[in-house]
């Protein structure tokens, strides 16, 4: 009888967990309004309590519209790689779910310019003028935050 193909996995613990959402450079936020979802790819910074990202927004904007909906987000960050091994993969996620919220003066001005260039990859522009963004920095408060890991991943 044929089946199909699987892998095990475990949960990491919490200082695994943290580590692999430090050194990761970029996930996937995700957003809600009523019954429509909107996700986009973006890059992160994490403090060890927090996590942040830069974003750049318009007022009228889906990402606005959704962000300003949004009672809880949900970031995953994820990596998959081939080992020598035929039929194996090394492989981990982080799920973390928490608020959004856009920086306050007081603490924006923990990132300098030279800070946001050390902590983020360069902001993506997608058919737009720079000028006519507004880049925000926001802060993600964590509610839960999740790993699972392939034992292959663990070598």
């Amino acid at each position: 009888m044929e089946r199909e193909e699987y892998a095990y996995t475990r949960g990491m613990d919490d200082a695994e967990t943290a580590e692999r959402l430090r050194t990761a450079a970029s996930g996937v936020l995700s957003l809600a309004r009523d019954n429509d979802a909107y996700a986009l790819p973006l890059a992160h910074y994490y403090d060890g309590e927090k996590l942040y990202f830069r974003l750049g927004l318009r007022d009228e904007s889906a990402k606005r519209a959704f962000w300003d909906a949004t009672e809880t987000a949900c970031y995953v960050v994820h990596a998959t790689d081939s080992t020598d091994e035929p039929q194996e993969i090394d492989s981990w996620s982080v799920v973390v779910t928490g608020r959004l919220t856009e920086l306050s003066e007081a603490e924006r001005e923990r990132f300098d310019t030279a800070e946001i260039n050390r902590q983020f990859t360069p902001i993506r522009v997608f058919d737009e003028a720079v000028e006519d963004l507004d880049i925000v920095i926001a802060g993600f408060a964590i509610d839960t935050m999740t790993g699972r890991t392939t034992p292959a991943a663990d070598h």
